[in-house]
């Protein structure tokens, strides 16, 4: 059996639509479901492509809110958290004020440069109304691999964020109602211990569920209000400060801290030179709320940068602003601003009026010196409480978005289905289950340290992403805000890198580890369409790179050392071929592989996108690295000229042309074949099948004379040439697991003009380097090299005794090159061409079907016209049995390949339809067979 010319070899397809999906669609409103337009259908309406914000209609898309209200409050609200009123003096108190302002200086700076990054990527294009911008922007600019892994670690970080915050409110709660607490009186408080904070503080958790299934979008109105009464609560603080003057009976000791069986109050001085000269320096103490911890710059770097982290609230609300190209950026830089003076004088005045071994001692000393203290109490529940809150429904909206988008397949379905009335209820109670289990940790300042590396990471991936889209310089990068360049996405970058590790060697490496594995999984199991509409930066990265080294890549400075076949595969349609489009992506050895197709007609109705996308899709089923290329062209012979001159680029270009066999045999279908590894549904479309091929009975798209045109066309080029036949029978498990198959046979005479003058020729060559690669691809088989001994026309007449010398010569000769080449092979001797002198006389016939046949000078008793050709068919099928004879354990054997016959014959058509024909007897009934010819050197024996 054969297969067919259309079954692998360049002609006809038509193809239709490939597979498309919805991608990225606009996620949920971060602060309540009913708000959002992320369920409604994507259309290019929606922001779809670079739109700038300023040109939607903010009364018709439903956006109200202001620069204040919808960016400055969530931010500065965000910022303070449950640092200003708890963890401040704790800071200044180790760290003294130098460091302090340091430390300000440098979580700043690192703000500063992410909200460069960050209002850069926001006034570049539209986001859809409502959603969280970051899981959107880190998806659409660093595409689904590295931006579903960083808003997945974004996810935990809001998480770890909401508990940090319920821990800074339960220890609020303690230390005014616990156990000598400020408002206790007697005997009546708040029992404390680990278990019981870890109660309340679930307590609390439990509220914020309740305030997130009915009233989140409420909560999130109500963010002026909050910061207003916070900001309050500060200046009353700033002016005790001030105000109140030395006392040795008014600030308490903690009751979890060890003091207090020693010692019951602590001093403070009010405004004192003395104490601020003892607080600038460091004095690191122990951690009172961490069992003794010992505490240094790392610990309080991460306790202070966790509580700035709120840089995102505002542009998480771009889907209701009014204007996000010039609210975000003014919103944010003017929230940090504010937020950073606020620290600044507060960290100033404790500086100069508390001892650092108070603020050491008690963390909450700012409530017994303040004018009013209730001021500071409904500061620090008012801050904590909002702040966990917001993190809880802001981690909620990115589980959704992970699940509405796909990003884990099916895995996180259960959410989907788990919403009511825009409400994501399944996700809220995920997200509140992770929470209690961070609070199990118990120690804010531990919790903070975490908190701090997961922001930081996301952080870095917001500047990563504004860099590579700068660097690659995408044209259609044009963000309105200007004051940002790849200078500062860099110093942020490396920032934001360096202190990660700074706070937490440990819990740094987890993170970055935890998000390689989550990149790689994505990677594999992902669906591919997913990242189609909104891309990646790495696509933009890789076109930056690979034009810069293509250009690099200079075809002069090729060396034989460092040859690798680069392929064009010419099939006619993928149903027909697919063992052989499988088998040539292991033969490519990392080099170019392209998949030509001819179509015929011309260029009115042709439509083109939809006829890549189908091939795109046929490259994915089939798993290879390959590329496609297809041509229109009035002929096939044509258009395969066109792709062999002109696929590829620069110095990838195609050195070796694979084409299937010519022959009359109706092509299978594996796509429809039930035994088929390559069976697939995708490409039909109800009655209409893609890629369509020839049916049994049907004629041929081209002539035979029309496809040795087309070998002879790939000679002229300097191309070398591979015809594949009998590839229908290729099983690659089968031989993986097969102990009867185990030779790759190499086959290196020309039978149409077999001597033994040197039959290790360029061919020869070419064939031994095709077997060696596919060694490499099947290790457990050996390769086999025929050595086939042929009365040379000057020895026959002449005496016996040449024959032997001229065996010895040519096996030592094999020997020697395949030692020189680094080639183990078996080496077998065939003797049938030597000892039939008959037979051989009559193979000197066959040169004139080849490219030959100019020179070839029959004697008188030669047969001309159809007996030459019985008697050389005669040949080929001796020579037929021969192979087939030694080919019971073969999985793939290399065959010599004639020249064929010259383009200027006179009797070109006659000639060429014999050639096949002997090719084709030669060939018959072989396993999958390659015939081989080579124009190349492609071998080397140097260094």
């Amino acid at each position: 059996m054969s297969a067919s010319a259309e079954q692998e070899t360049a002609p006809i397809a038509n193809s239709r639509s490939g597979r498309t999906g919805s991608v990225f669609r606009s996620f949920g409103s971060l602060f309540g479901g009913s708000q959002n337009s992320g369920d409604r259908p994507h259309t290019p309406q929606d922001g779809d492509g670079y739109v700038e914000f300023g040109m939607q209609d903010p009364d018709r898309s439903g956006r109200t809110l202001g620069t204040f209200a919808g960016v400055f409050s969530p931010v500065a609200l965000s910022m303070f958290s449950a640092l200003v009123f708890i963890r401040v003096g704790y800071i200044v108190g180790n760290a003294g004020l130098y460091v302090t302002l340091l430390q300000f200086l440098i979580a700043y700076g690192i703000l500063l440069f992410t909200v460069a990054s960050v209002c850069a990527i926001s006034t570049n294009g539209a986001i859809e109304g409502g959603g969280d911008f970051f899981a959107v922007m880190i998806s659409r600019t660093l595409g689904l691999e590295f931006g579903g892994s960083i808003g997945t670690l974004f996810f935990f970080a809001n998480v770890v964020g909401s508990a940090m915050a319920i821990s800074g409110c339960t220890e609020g709660i303690m230390d005014n109602f616990g156990p000598r607490g400020h408002f206790v009186s007697g005997d009546s408080h708040l029992p404390d211990g680990d278990w019981w904070r870890f109660l309340t503080s679930s307590m609390i958790n439990t509220l914020q569920l309740l305030v997130c299934l009915v009233g989140a979008a409420l909560f999130a109105k109500t963010s002026v209000i909050i910061l207003a009464t916070v900001t309050v609560c500060l200046f009353a603080t700033y002016f005790s400060f001030l105000i109140v003057g030395a006392t040795n009976n008014t600030i308490p000791v903690p009751g979890d801290n060890i003091l207090s069986n020693t010692t019951t109050f602590l001093d403070y001085t009010g405004l004192n030179a003395t104490t601020l000269r003892d607080n600038l320096g460091s004095h690191y103490g122990r951690d009172y709320t961490s069992n003794g911890k010992q505490v240094d710059f790392s610990t309080t770097f991460g306790v202070l940068f966790s509580g700035v982290t709120g840089i995102m609230a505002g542009a998480n609300m771009s889907g209701e602003l009014k204007n996000p190209s010039k609210s975000i950026p003014y919103g944010t830089l003017s929230a940090v601003a504010f937020t950073f003076v606020s620290y600044i004088i507060l960290s100033f005045l404790m500086s100069c009026t508390t001892p650092y071994f108070t603020m050491q001692n008690n963390y909450l000393f700012l409530m017994p010196v303040n004018l009013w203290p209730p001021f500071t109490a409904i500061g620090i529940l008012t801050a904590t409480f909002s702040t966990s809150l917001s993190n809880l429904i802001g981690s909620s909206r990115i589980l959704e978005a992970l699940s509405k988008d796909q990003v884990f397949g099916s895995l996180l379905n259960f959410v989907i289905h788990g919403t009511w009335k825009g409400n994501p209820i399944a996700a809220v109670a995920v997200s509140w289950c992770l929470v209690e289990c961070i609070l199990l940790i118990g120690s804010f300042n531990i919790i903070a340290q975490i908190n701090s590396v997961l922001f930081m990471l996301s952080y870095l991936a917001t500047n990563l992403a504004c860099l590579g889209i700068e660097l690659t310089g995408a044209p259609n990068f044009r963000p309105l805000f200007k004051f940002f360049t790849w200078h500062t996405c860099l110093v942020g970058l490396l920032g934001t890198l360096i202190m990660m590790f700074v706070i937490n060697f440990i819990y740094a490496s987890s993170c970055i580890i935890l998000c390689l594995i989550l990149v790689i999984a994505l990677h594999l199991f992902s669906p591919a369409t997913q990242a189609a509409q909104w891309g990646s930066i790495s696509q933009a990265l890789m076109f930056h790179q690979v034009r810069k080294y293509l250009l690099m890549l200079d075809p002069r400075k090729d060396h034989v050392k460092f040859w690798r076949p680069q392929i064009l595969l010419l099939v006619s349609s993928p149903r027909s071929c697919c063992p052989l489009v499988d088998f040539v992506n292991d033969l490519k050895k990392s080099g170019l592989y392209i998949i030509g197709h001819v179509k015929l007609g011309d260029f009115k109705g042709i439509e083109d996108a939809e006829d890549n996308q189908q091939w795109w899709s046929f490259l994915d089923h089939m798993r290879v690295k390959a590329f496609t290329e297809v041509t229109l062209s009035r002929s096939i012979r044509e258009g395969v000229q066109h792709l062999i001159r002109l696929s590829g680029i620069g110095a990838m270009k195609p050195n070796t042309i694979i084409l299937g066999f010519y022959d009359s045999e109706a092509p299978r279908d594996f796509f429809q074949n039930g035994s088929s590894p390559y069976k697939t549904d995708d490409f039909n479309n109800g009655e209409i099948q893609n890629f369509p091929i020839r049916r049994d009975g049907d004629p041929k798209q081209f002539q035979i004379q029309e496809y040795v045109q087309i070998l002879c066309d790939t000679l002229r080029m300097k191309k070398n040439l591979c015809l594949c036949r009998n590839f229908q029978r290729l099983d690659k498990n089968f031989i993986s697991m097969s102990k009867h198959v185990k030779y790759i046979d190499v086959w290196p005479i020309n039978i149409f003009n077999p001597t033994s003058g040197d039959p290790f020729d360029m061919v020869s060559l070419f064939m031994m380097q095709l077997a060696v690669i596919m060694l490499a691809k099947w290790k457990h088989l050996r390769v086999r090299i025929f050595l086939c001994e042929a009365n040379d026309e000057r020895t026959v007449g002449t005496f016996d005794t040449q024959t032997p010398q001229i065996e010895i010569f040519s096996k030592m000769k094999l020997e020697q090159s395949l030692k020189e080449l680094r080639i183990t092979a078996d080496i077998v001797e065939i003797q049938e061409w030597s000892r039939d002198t008959d037979f051989s006389r009559h193979a000197r016939t066959l040169k004139q079907f080849t490219a030959q046949a100019d020179n070839v000078v029959l004697e008188d008793d030669d047969e001309v016209g159809e007996e030459t050709l019985n008697r050389s068919l005669l040949y080929m099928q001796r020579a037929n049995q021969i192979i087939r004879e030694r080919s019971d354990q073969t999985a793939l054997s290399f065959i010599y390949l004639a020249a064929p016959p010259k383009l200027s014959a006179p009797d070109f058509a006659q000639r060429s339809a014999s050639y096949m024909e002997l090719l084709t007897e030669l060939t018959a009934d072989l396993p999958p067979t390659i015939l081989v010819h080579g124009v190349s050197t492609v071998t080397s024996t140097t260094l």
